[in-house]
């Protein structure tokens, strides 16, 4: 699952336009931001997107917060905010002019966020797709470009390294943009790993460094998680 939304300043100020204009299915004046920070993490926002409130660094899509900064200190406000980012999940743009990855709609099984009648059990799925898009709208509205940052983990709590399973490591931090069957992940946005096959070392350095699209996963995961998914991968890879 993908969720890339293509905004910069220019942008949400073309789209706030076009909203005055132009239907968008809806106008978004509640939603919950606790439940929306969720789905940011759960959805795969964060593989595309940074946060500083979600503590994600996705570089595939546009950086949020460096967006929505300089819209705040143009003057615009929440409320604009979240009809942009609402408009955009809604309706996509699926193919860009740059070659850079688009972004699928949210209808059906491989859209951004798919009904759980519509997925196997397991799977990330939503029961109500309107108000997961205006809980999405209304969280990045709220803290997209605020400077804010998640509080320091305490510790032994919430937030600390996880165990090293470098299968459970894939699932959370690189199925959404990679194929491998062994994870049940279909991902297209990075390399099709049953078909590149790649060596543990090589593994190891694109998750510690990264390259291209993908970001480095150092400082997001220990040495030791990242020894245990480049080894996950590639003794699952092709099999």
């Amino acid at each position: 699952m993908r969720l890339v939304i293509l905004v910069s300043a220019a942008s949400v100020a073309a789209v706030a336009f076009a909203l005055s204009g132009c239907g968008t299915g809806g106008y978004v004046d509640s939603g919950s931001q606790g439940s929306g920070r969720q789905l940011f993490l759960d959805s795969g926002c964060g593989a595309c997107h940074t946060l500083a409130d979600a503590g994600t660094r996705g570089t595939i899509g546009p950086n949020l917060d460096d967006a929505f900064a300089q819209a705040r200190a143009d003057g615009m406000t929440n409320d604009t905010f979240a009809q942009v980012v609402a408009t955009q999940i809604k309706f996509p743009i699926t193919e860009t002019s740059t070659g850079a990855p688009g972004m699928p709609g949210p209808d059906g099984p491989n859209g951004t966020l798919p009904l759980c009648d519509e997925v196997e059990e397991g799977e990330f799925c939503v029961d109500d797709r309107e108000q997961a898009v205006e809980d999405l709208a209304v969280y990045v509205a709220a803290l997209a470009g605020t400077g804010t940052t998640p509080p320091a983990p305490e510790p032994g709590g919430p937030g600390e390294p996880g165990p090293v399973d470098g299968e459970a490591i894939f699932a959370d931090n690189c199925a959404t943009c990679h194929t491998l069957a062994a994870a049940g992940s279909t991902g297209t946005i990075g390399p099709n790993l049953d078909e590149s096959r790649p060596a543990q070392e090589l593994a190891v350095d694109r998750v510690t460094n990264g390259q291209g699209a993908m970001p480095s996963f150092e400082g997001t995961l220990s040495p030791e998680q990242i020894q245990a998914v480049a080894e996950y991968v590639a003794t699952s890879a092709g099999g």
